[in-house]
């Protein structure tokens, strides 16, 4: 199997269990996969209350490589920072309760349900 599609469709099953638990806990998912040129993406944009949500998804298999949550580094962090302000650009300015960067890592195991964890302001 080609591993590039496997990561391809893993990624995508991962934002798609993101932006539930996202909805779930009450935040309205506003895009997927917003793309700003070769700055980059973000996988979701959501809003909670009269915040912006620039969140990153990071879906790994059990056992393998780090965990997901220890996936946002400083340069990373720095580039989903300069994506908002360019969505905020096209989008009409920061809202009243600014915006936050979070990050859901999707942990799927050998067996058994996908573990999903949400950590809010992670940068």
């Amino acid at each position: 199997m080609n591993t590039h599609l496997a990561r391809g469709a893993l990624g995508r099953y991962g934002e798609e269990l993101a932006a539930r638990r996202l909805a779930d806990a009450g935040m309205t998912v506003l895009e997927r996969n917003w793309r700003s040129g070769r700055a980059g993406e973000i996988d979701i944009v959501a809003r909670d209350g009269d915040a912006l949500v620039v969140c990153e998804v990071k879906t790994r298999r059990a056992g393998r490589f780090q965990h997901p949550m220890a996936a946002i580094t400083p340069v990373k962090a720095a580039r989903l920072r300069r994506l908002a302000e360019r969505w905020l650009q096209e989008h009409g300015g920061a809202p009243p309760g600014g915006v936050r960067i979070d990050l859901v890592g999707v942990v799927l195991p050998h067996r058994g349900a996908p573990v999903v964890e949400h950590a809010r302001g992670v940068a």
